[in-house]
């Protein structure tokens, strides 16, 4: 892979700021983001009015604590246009959540946001490895969906060349990335490995592609993923945090350098982590819930915004600005089997270790009896896909599972192509049991 560690003199000054300027100005915009908030959102004004606290109460960064907690059943309680903190009129963009849930939320943005926006992808794309001039491949999706065109604009602003592919119709990704010569690709993890699987299909070497750096988001992936995709491409693959509530990708980016973590920019983003069963702030470096505080959002901002990531703070390397580890799952995404607490991620990594499946799974709650259960449909290798080696990898891997993540799982592994491709974010986690 090449060396593409960006040059410092191409940094933002505050990206390698002193943690005491980091923290000066951090201040200064919470001052005026909360009382930007209490002024102009009612929501903010009985919540913080309720709560016994003021804008004018926060002296230092630790009085954050005092404020209350804003959750998603908050800004659906709200649709559409009920957070907004300037007259609709001021809005230029709209996106929103799909509402297969329940209520949609909805998220707006000024003509300022989305320079901050912007700027706070190509602070991304630079810190992946990207630099000006390349050709970004977006196949993140296009619409009320952030990612698509939070990337594309962000590649622009940075000064790439965008190829606005969004995605589906993975033969014709294929054909763009070679024809066009695209370095950078940004997409879910889960699509990245449908486009790998469609290089081999077109008997194509992955490794042959113009591709360095693979920018993934939009859904938890592992350390083990990272280096399927890094030595089938090889590439760089980095990740990239964000959410819609709190602006969209690029609150938060790993270093192409080091890899170890995602640095969250904090000039504009205040990271918290919290015990999501109490709501207590938990030790430095200890793991809980991630909660952001928006320091610069004119159109929407938003306090203390509960994300359910599970994640720890660490300090920074690559750059000054604090680094979230890896997600590893949501508190909300947690399957609770028999007891025990499992992710999605977990299941991945212990696929991932079997050498004779293919890295695409599906995990199936059903309930035998009385007792909930777990189905995991896994495929094979196309090197492994006979009947005796899919039996002896399905008990490879149920092993793996009981022994390592300590629940019983039944283990279907199919012939390769037989589990769902992801065209976008994957579904992970099925449940077929009977609702209450």
């Amino acid at each position: 892979m090449k060396d593409l560690t960006p040059r410092k003199q191409d940094l933002d000054p505050i990206e390698i700021a002193s943690r005491d300027e980091i923290s000066a100005l951090q201040l200064d915009r919470m001052k005026w983001s909360l009382k930007h908030a209490y002024d102009n959102v009612p929501f903010y004004k009985q919540k913080f009015d309720a709560a016994g606290v003021h804008p004018d109460d926060l002296k230092s960064l630790s009085d954050l604590a005092k404020f209350p907690f804003t959750v998603k059943q908050d800004l659906r309680d709200n649709y559409p246009f009920g957070m907004f903190a300037v007259p609709r009129e001021q809005i230029r963009r709209i996106h929103g959540s799909s509402g297969t849930t329940g209520q949609p939320t909805v998220v707006g943005y000024t003509e300022r946001d989305l320079d901050m926006w912007a700027t706070v992808v190509a602070r991304s794309l630079r810190a992946s490895g990207t630099r000006p001039g390349d050709v970004v491949h977006v196949a993140y999706g296009y619409g009320l969906f952030t990612g698509g065109l939070g990337a594309h604009y962000g590649a622009e602003k940075l000064g790439c060349t965008v190829v606005p592919v969004s995605g589906g119709m993975t033969p014709r990704q294929v054909t763009l990335i070679e024809d066009f010569k695209a370095s950078t690709i940004m997409v879910t993890p889960s699509y990245m490995l449908s486009i790998l699987d469609e290089y081999r299909k077109q008997g194509r070497d992955p490794r042959e592609s113009p591709l360095d750096v693979g920018i993934f988001g939009a859904e938890p992936w592992t350390n083990a993923m990272r280096a399927e995709v890094e030595e089938a491409f090889d590439m760089h693959a980095v990740d990239i945090y964000g959410l819609s509530e709190v602006i969209g990708p690029g609150v938060a980016n790993e270093c192409v350098e080091t890899k170890d973590g995602l640095h969250i920019w904090e000039d504009h983003f205040y990271p918290e982590v919290i015990n999501p069963e109490t709501g207590e702030l938990v030790a430095e470096g200890e793991q809980g819930e991630l909660v952001f505080t928006s320091l610069t959002k004119e159109a929407f901002p938003i306090i203390r915004y509960r994300t359910r990531d599970l994640t720890r703070l660490l300090p920074g390397t690559a750059r000054s600005m604090r680094r979230m580890e890896k997600i590893t799952g949501r508190s909300d995404d947690m399957i609770i089997l028999r007891g025990v607490n499992v992710f999605p991620t977990q299941i991945e990594e212990q696929i991932m270790a079997v050498h004779s499946l293919a890295p695409h799974f599906q995990i199936e709650l059903v309930r035998k009896g009385r007792m909930d259960a777990m189905i995991v449909n896994v495929e094979s290798t196309e090197a492994a896909a006979s009947e005796a080696a899919r039996e002896a990898s399905a008990h490879l891997l149920a092993k793996r599972i009981k022994s390592v993540v300590g629940v019983s799982a039944t283990v279907n592994v199919a012939e390769p192509g037989n589990v769902a491709r992801s065209q976008g974010k994957a579904v992970r986690v099925i449940d077929n049991r009977p609702k209450e």
